[in-house]
């Protein structure tokens, strides 16, 4: 079973920008490469920063030169010097918010979704840069056909955790969604299933159709399996 990381989705040949390169070079970039945002990186490959369309946003937003106010927040005044910026160095976000090589997709969903950022640098163990991904590149672990993900079901969830059920157990799957049905001895094996299932890439929900012979749910230890 492939347990899938962000070298299988990201993208390697990342257009970059060093520090001294102009806003209407990053500009051109932007528009010839189709991306929305490019790294900044330093001479050993190492990511300082990311400039993305909203960086670049700032000199039209306050094209009007809209005056300083007492009160201003950290960010309005950040961004009100990002709209007189002329290079990389100064328009870029900092710090970065990246990841390292061979990070499961789900992990890198969980630190894209908490720092509210599109798109991650991937470095590897020097902090070189290696690769970027985007939301959009994370979402292709759904392209994943059905009769992989059913494989992935038989051979590496039913076979080697619940060997001695497996036999009592069908699963198929359509357009992502894993319909389990049969029987097992206890309710834990019917779960233990289901949650190992839900975990597995491209799956999109499991319906559990299973029937068990003994409830162990009020023996089993507190807090797992979610019993009070």
């Amino acid at each position: 079973m492939k347990n899938w990381t962000v070298n299988d989705v990201m993208t390697t040949e990342v257009v970059s920008v060093d520090e001294t390169t102009s806003y209407r070079n990053i500009v051109d970039l932007l528009v010839e490469r189709q991306v929305s945002a490019v790294p900044v990186i330093d001479t050993f490959r190492h990511v300082v920063g990311v400039v993305s369309e909203a960086d670049l946003l700032r000199k039209i937003e306050y094209a009007g030169g809209e005056e300083p106010r007492l009160f201003d927040s950290r960010r309005h005044r950040d961004d009100r010097a990002k709209a007189t910026s002329r290079t990389a160095g100064d328009l870029m976000s900092t710090p970065v918010v990246d990841v390292l090589t061979g990070t499961s997709i789900g992990a890198a969903a969980r630190r894209m979704d908490r720092s509210n950022v599109k798109r991650l640098p991937v470095t590897d163990d020097l902090g070189r840069l290696v690769g970027i991904v985007t939301r959009g590149d994370l979402l292709k672990v759904h392209l994943r056909p059905d009769h992989e993900i059913l494989a992935d079901i038989e051979n590496g969830i039913l076979q080697p955790y619940l060997a001695d059920e497996a036999n009592t157990l069908t699963a198929t799957v359509e357009d992502g969604v894993v319909t389990l049905s049969g029987s097992v001895d206890r309710w834990s094996s019917g779960d233990i299933a289901t949650r190992l299932i839900r975990q597995l890439p491209g799956v999109v929900d499991v319906i559990s159709a299973v029937g068990f012979a003994y409830d162990d749910r009020n023996v089993l230890t507190p807090g797992i399996f979610g019993v009070a």
